[in-house]
């Protein structure tokens, strides 16, 4: 058990954004065929919000608090803030499925710093939150999706910009790769500055969007069997 852990932790982060990369080409190559309902697409986005706030709560959030480095904290805090209202402000800014294109690479980038960063904290932790974000990318892969078949007729070119975008989420894991040797207060930082992106991802981002469609209890349940499903896996990894 212990060797395998510790062949898990010697495996570059890179490699694990290869599963949700191979999950959001997938969910591509299935929604330019079928197109998903808007109530699916909501019950997705509750699900993966739900394992988002699951792995940020449960394996980021224990390692800021208990790091005892509160300037550290602070510091990535109000940076993933500065960042995530940047984006934001972004987002009123640049219109269309150019801006859409954009906004999703930024998103897919910060996805690959924040899992590069978790890797940091541990193995546990960077698997978990693997399993979180394939659920998260796989929805950025359905609304892109949707979006382009609105004007691009071929099938090959939606999935091609999909995988395109995708290769954002190992750059941004081999970006945060070396801050893992980097002393402690640092990767506190870094891992406080994941915690606010992820949160933003769940509060600001998946969540707003699913209220957009009108609510079935089924669907608002989703929020929380994701995350009572992260914490049973934690449970079983521990």
């Amino acid at each position: 058990m212990k060797e395998s852990a510790r062949e898990l932790d010697m495996t570059p982060a890179w490699i694990y954004t290869l599963i949700p990369a191979v999950i959001a080409i997938l969910g591509a190559i299935i929604a330019v065929n079928v197109r998903p309902g808007p109530i699916l697409v909501s019950a997705i986005q509750h699900f993966a919000a739900g394992v988002v706030f699951a792995a940020a709560a449960g394996e980021i959030m224990p390692d800021v608090v208990h790091s005892g480095a509160l300037v550290a904290t602070l510091i990535g805090g109000f940076a993933g803030i500065g960042v995530m209202l940047a984006i934001r402000r972004l987002e009123r800014v640049i219109e269309g499925p150019a801006g859409l294109l954009t906004l999703v690479g930024v998103d897919i980038l910060i996805d690959g710093l924040v899992l590069g960063i978790a890797f940091a904290a541990g193995a546990k932790a960077g698997l978990l939150l693997t399993i979180a974000l394939s659920v998260e990318v796989l929805f950025l892969g359905l609304a892109v999706t949707t979006e382009l078949s609105q004007t691009v007729k071929s099938r090959v070119r939606i999935v091609l910009v999909i995988a395109a975008l995708i290769l954002l989420l190992p750059l941004g894991a081999l970006v945060a790769t070396p801050i893992a040797g980097l002393p402690d207060q640092y990767i506190t930082a870094f891992l406080s500055f994941g915690l606010i992106a992820l949160l933003y991802l769940v509060t600001e981002e998946l969540l707003v969007e699913a209220h957009e469609t009108p609510d079935k209890p089924w669907v608002a349940a989703m929020f929380f069997i994701g995350f009572l499903l992260l914490l049973s896996l934690e449970e079983v990894m521990a």
